[in-house]
């Protein structure tokens, strides 16, 4: 469905717990916004409790905890807006690590960080091509024109200082403070820092405790990705760590001190001398395969291309490139490299054709723009990588391109220009306009290719939108709220005693507010699927999980109370958001002993949160079930 706007019930909540102001932090869960205020007197707990779209309030725990119900990640944002403390996304520091092997991990960390600012980062790329045209066109640049001096700032700034929008969303993918993350990743592109570093190298001070103080291959950490992320994930560790010994009268100063004082050395005495000795290795591979088989060279370099930039190691490849065109007035060594910005864009057409995911088609159009004037960031980390099929059919295109421009070994005049405006620089004193047309022959290849590759292949979900979430999204009525919701019946997920829902111990359940249901005092500590359904929630503590049946029941099952303040330890998860499931399939482990060991109660409410749908949901009259027996029926 189309997502509402909370704002004006975010201002009333700041407002009713006593303002921004009289807000420590902030964090949520499932269901609640987890306030640390100040002062508890100063909030309005019986206007909060009367007003719509407050479920009620529960004061518990040290927190002053609004219950909204499962709209709370959309209120939590809107909170935030209004200037309110959040600590990260979500109530946990732990937990919510990717699943699947080490590159599925590595693709869900980098899609993750790059999808708040994909929009952004599109635009920036087709205000660069509009730059190019006024170059191309009109012939302007700095030296001659204001309008092409701010239109570029306004295309490149973002890519320059890339490092500190990845800091942003890397300091919350990793559960970190935000500006502390900033600060670290300012520090890494300090303007002086290309200028200081060969006067310290010429006088022999650019060692510290023996290690050399280095930078990359291309002289900054302008433009770059992984650099940051190391550097904030190696922040966290010790922001965590600090945030633990550090006491709680110094902790708000003491921490972000201790943390960016150990960090950027750090980042700047390991990962600077590990990415040129990388930078330097590639350099000198590529080298010696580009002096046995040039043919072999372009296919290498064709495939790698992509995955270099995303790691800052084209850097190896470029210095070569540009000492050769300063000794010829021409350059060769990039040139199978010039064309995957075309494949991105071949797969990305096949994607806009193929995909019944809006959201998939409204990222990929701006970025299919960026990719023709050789801007790939918003095609790859917002569609192809974190969807993988694509991206390594752009891989393996790119890959026979390299082999083919090797073949005829094309020289390049003009360096520095990308996609579409690349065309010009091929123009050969010699041989006029036969290599330019070639290349452009080469890049219809590249994205015909692609595309048709793409067309044949699967195009995999990214978003797991429904059909009906689509429909909303483009102003259509969700189907869901046109069509009947049919009766379901929905077995135990655990085996345990049945407890009444209003001898739950915690009254946001008890009262019926979350909706109608029941709960469980398990035996086992093992979740099954109560029917066939989708996942629609597995909280990152995996303390709870959200389906949504064939029919229409929304179910939360949510094993124990206040069991999100063990931040996961005990729990383990079996499926994801999107994933259908069967009757009887295992969804969720914990352990008991833990949590009764925490202190809390391990009773397990089964809710239906959709209650309103239905004229009633009538429960089990057994006093203990087993996995799989008759637990609940919804009437329509």
């Amino acid at each position: 469905m189309a997502s509402k706007n909370y704002t004006e019930l975010a201002k009333v909540i700041v407002a009713h717990v006593g303002g921004k102001d009289n807000v420590v932090n902030l964090r949520h869960c499932v269901t609640r916004l987890r306030f640390v205020l100040k002062d508890e007197a100063k909030a309005d707990t019986d206007y909060l409790k009367a007003r719509d779209g407050v479920v009620t309030v529960v004061k518990a725990g040290g927190q002053y905890q609004v219950v909204i119900g499962n709209h709370v990640p959309d209120v939590y944002a809107a909170v935030l807006e209004q200037g309110v403390q959040g600590v990260g996304s979500l109530d946990t520091d732990e937990g919510d690590t990717p699943k699947g092997n080490l590159f599925d991990r590595f693709v869900d960390l980098i899609s993750g960080i790059f999808q708040p600012f994909l929009g952004a980062l599109a635009a920036a790329g087709i205000i660069k091509g509009l730059v190019a045209i006024l170059t191309a066109v009109f012939g302007l640049n700095a030296t001659n024109s204001a309008l092409y001096v701010i239109l570029n700032a306004a295309g490149d700034g973002f890519f320059q200082f890339l490092p500190i929008m990845i800091a942003l969303t890397a300091a919350r993918k990793f559960k970190m403070g935000e500006f502390t993350a900033m600060a670290i990743a300012a520090a890494l592109v300090y303007p002086t820092l290309p200028t200081a570093l060969p006067v310290l190298k010429e006088a022999g001070l650019d060692h510290i405790l023996g290690i050399p103080f280095e930078l990359p291959a291309a002289g900054s950490y302008l433009q770059t990705v992984m650099p940051v992320i190391l550097a904030v994930w190696v922040a966290s560790i010790i922001e965590k760590f600090m945030r633990k010994i550090t006491p709680d009268v110094v902790k708000l100063f003491v921490v972000p001190f201790v943390t960016i004082l150990i960090t950027v050395p750090l980042t700047f005495l390991l990962v600077g001398p590990l990415a040129n000795l990388v930078s330097d290795l590639l350099s000198k591979g590529f080298t010696a395969v580009m002096g046995f088989s040039p043919l072999l060279y372009g296919i290498l370099l064709g495939a790698a291309w992509q995955v270099m930039v995303m790691f800052g190691l084209h850097w190896a490849i470029v210095p070569l490139a540009i000492l050769q065109f300063s000794q010829n007035g021409w350059s060769n060594i990039l040139l199978a490299a010039a064309l995957p910005n075309f494949t991105q864009t071949g797969v990305l057409a096949a994607i806009m054709l193929k995909t019944k995911e809006q959201k998939v088609k409204t990222i990929s159009a701006p970025a299919l723009i960026s990719s023709l004037f050789g801007v790939t960031e918003p095609a790859i980390y917002g569609v192809t990588l974190p969807m993988k099929i694509p991206f390594y059919i752009s891989c393996a295109v790119s890959a026979l391109i390299g082999a083919g421009l090797s073949f005829f070994d094309l020289k390049n005049y003009a360096m520095g220009a990308l996609g579409i405006f690349m065309y010009p620089g091929y123009v050969s004193p010699e041989a006029g306009l036969t290599p330019m047309w070639i290349m452009i022959a080469f890049s219809i290849a590249a994205v015909l290719i692609s595309f048709i590759v793409q067309m044949l292949a699967p195009v995999p979900t990214l978003f797991g939108s429904t059909a009906s979430e689509q429909a909303s999204e483009a102003g259509v009525v969700a189907a869901e709220e046109i069509v009947d919701i049919k009766q379901d019946i929905i077995a135990s997920p655990l085996i345990g005693n049945v407890v009444a829902l209003e001898n739950v111990p915690d009254e946001v359940f008890a009262s019926g507010a979350m909706g109608k249901g029941i709960a469980i005092d398990p035996s086992d500590g093992v979740v099954v699927a109560p029917a066939n359904a989708e996942v629609s929630l597995v909280f990152p503590t995996n303390h709870a999980i959200g389906l949504k049946t064939e029919n229409g029941a929304e179910i939360l099952i949510h094993i124990g109370m206040d069991t999100v303040s063990l931040a996961g330890k005990g729990f383990k998860n079996f499926v994801e958001v999107g994933d259908k499931v069967t009757p009887g399939q295992k969804l969720l482990e914990f352990d008991l002993n833990a949590i009764k060991a925490a202190g809390l109660p391990v009773i397990t409410p089964i809710i239906i949160t959709n209650t309103d749908a239905y004229t009633d949901v009538l429960t089990t009259q057994e006093g203990r079930v087993n996995t799989g027996d008759y637990l609940l029926t919804t009437v329509k």
